[in-house]
């Protein structure tokens, strides 16, 4: 998500861990935790978070050595997921027979689903990469009664790609003067970029459809 060009100023990453002070690795971890795990935590800034980190790790205005920041950060991306599939064995359908409200949407349930369905075990990675999605997910996987192993397996490869990766981005482009007084452009570039992953699956397999369909003709 891109909360700045959506104009949730309360959701300005940069906001956010400045009122952490001191504490702004531990809060961003916190925040991704919510973010993969908990169904209320679906609005928050995954993507826009681990990048800001890793510019303001950039910046030195984050303490930490940059191992540190990612290692926490993949640790509470997995830890989150784990604790989404332990709401979905737990809870069961009873998690998604509930009523539209004004943050909760069935829309988002049945695009996860649909998402899980498509792609199985691939799906707990590519969705990490698909705002909203990543995060009912991995209930949906419980719900489904997926092997944890299996499922713990992928969670650890998608989240490590993932917030290593997107804090790494922040990190190595921050160094940058046009992304320095351009995050917002930034932030929105690297949403399109992330969806990539998801976009060339779609085009292998369409491509593979259509090679069945003259293999069989």
């Amino acid at each position: 998500m891109t909360p700045l060009l959506l104009g949730l100023d309360w959701l300005d990453p940069e906001k956010i861990l400045d009122q952490f002070g001191d504490y702004a690795l531990w809060g961003a971890a916190a925040i991704i935790f919510a973010e993969c795990g908990l169904l209320i935590g679906f609005f928050l800034p995954g993507d826009s978070l681990l990048f800001t980190v890793g510019l303001l790790l950039a910046e030195d205005q984050i303490s930490y050595p940059l191992w540190l920041c990612c290692a926490v950060l993949a640790v509470a991306a997995v830890a989150g997921n784990a604790c989404g599939y332990g709401i979905g064995v737990q809870a069961g359908p009873r998690v998604f027979n509930r009523e539209d409200s004004r943050i909760f949407k069935q829309a988002y349930v049945d695009k996860s689903r649909n998402f899980f369905e498509k792609y199985g075990s691939r799906a707990i990675v590519l969705a990490r990469f698909v705002p909203v999605v990543r995060t009912f997910i991995t209930v949906i996987a419980g719900v489904g009664s997926m092997s944890f192993q299996r499922f713990i397996t992928y969670s650890a490869i998608g989240g490590t790609l993932w917030a290593v990766g997107v804090t790494l981005l922040g990190y190595y482009l921050g160094s940058i003067p046009f992304v320095k007084h351009n995050v917002e452009v930034m932030l929105l570039a690297f949403v399109l970029v992330a969806v990539v992953p998801v976009a060339v699956e779609v085009l292998r397999e369409r491509a593979a459809a259509k090679l069945a369909e003259l293999t069989d003709d």
